[in-house]
């Protein structure tokens, strides 16, 4: 079954263009002009993976990224015209895997993806890892504490995985980008922060007394858990 993406864009020129363009590359296209319509696309069809504009009638893409992201893992590269860093970090901090400033090459867009389905569809052996009160299952990808599930976007569990696979080392922040993201962006050095420290969040690790990722500062970020 060819791979399913749903475009979310109020232009419908583009949309048509980006369907008949990624056809090409064998995926299977749906597009919204809409948040709503797409809202309903996205839980009636069950996407690989979503083209989230930012500039959106009813509410703009950070939002509805927001909204997705409650109780949906789903992939999400976002496309915007405003190229402010800034945004792109927003993008990345709200749980967005990818971003993409307009305009771009449709052919750099399909390597992104590409990409991020390469990262979602379990790389990594499949097999339950667990460190003391943490428990990872990258077969299912999925995330335990205690036993509880861990709601994690798809770049946070990237993200913990890569430091669990190397227990004990110091991972620097462009390591850490070449090995999630496959490309080397000075826009995107500070997400890494960002993703450690919603991880931190989401696992309740002290940063002052971490029982998980330790910060080495000057050189990148440890995983300790035993």
């Amino acid at each position: 079954m060819k791979p399913l993406l749903l475009i979310i864009d109020d232009d419908p020129k583009l949309n048509r263009l980006l369907t008949d363009f990624l056809a090409g590359f064998g995926f299977r296209v749906e597009s919204a002009v809409t948040p709503g319509e797409g809202l309903k696309k996205l839980r009636r069809d069950k996407p690989a993976l979503i083209i989230l504009d930012v500039m959106l009638p009813e509410m703009n893409g950070f939002e509805l990224c927001k909204q997705i992201r409650r109780d949906s893992s789903v992939p999400i590269i976002m496309l915007t015209a405003r190229g402010d860093p800034m945004d792109r970090i927003i993008g990345l901090e709200i749980g967005a895997d990818d971003y993409l400033p307009k305009p771009f090459e449709p052919r750099e867009l399909v390597a992104r993806i590409q990409a991020v389905l390469r990262r979602t569809a379990g790389a990594s052996p499949g097999g339950i890892q667990t460190f003391g009160r943490l428990s990872l299952d990258t077969a299912q990808r999925k995330v335990f504490l205690d036993g509880k599930p861990v709601e994690l976007t798809t770049h946070e569990f990237e993200a913990l995985a890569l430091l669990a696979r190397h227990p004990g080392k110091v991972l620097n922040r462009d390591r850490v980008l070449q090995e999630l993201r496959g490309m080397d962006s000075e826009a995107f050095n500070r997400s890494v922060d960002i993703t450690m420290s919603r991880l931190r969040q989401k696992l309740g690790d002290d940063p002052k007394a971490p029982e998980f990722i330790k910060t080495i500062w000057g050189a990148g970020y440890m995983f300790i858990g035993g």
